[in-house]
């Protein structure tokens, strides 16, 4: 089995010679995606990647890259891994994808829905803190202005 390595010169860039497709160590794949190699793994033992082997070394392909990107974007906007493999375990090469689409649709409307009452209550509590905050100043410039004056 042959690897790739972005650290690799045109001379030394392998390529599976089954597959035909660039595949990358997990090293590699933990620096490219900004994660650590316990996620990466962490991700195989809940059956979101599933890298080829070439022993222990676990060998990512263009499809392992692709499901990464969703897992990382699925998490960046809230979606649980359970929710992120049950989307990308519908997906079918060769079909329409009508399911999997409706199903990402339906769970991305309810995470909406869920940040933007999010959204609220922390704009209500900086709304709140700000308020705060103000008055405190305004206390602390009451008190402060007599002794200002009085040393002088």
């Amino acid at each position: 089995m042959k690897l790739i390595s972005a650290g690799e010169t045109a001379a030394n860039t392998n390529i599976s010679a089954e597959t035909g497709e660039d595949l990358v160590r997990i090293g590699e794949m933990a620096k490219k995606y900004g994660v650590t190699l316990r996620t990466l793994r962490f991700y195989e033992d809940k059956g979101l990647l599933n890298p080829q082997r070439d022993g222990s070394t676990r060998l990512y392909t263009r499809r392992d890259k692709a499901r990464l990107k969703l897992i990382l974007l699925g998490r960046k906007v809230g979606f649980s891994l359970r929710d992120v493999k049950q989307m990308m375990d519908l997906y079918d090469p060769t079909g329409s994808n009508t399911k999997q689409l409706k199903l990402a649709l339906d769970k991305s409307e309810k995470q909406l829905a869920r940040l933007q009452k999010q959204r609220a209550l922390i704009d209500d509590a900086i709304n709140e803190l700000s308020g705060s905050m103000s008055a405190v100043r305004q206390m602390l410039s009451e008190r402060s202005a007599p002794q200002a004056s009085a040393a002088s």
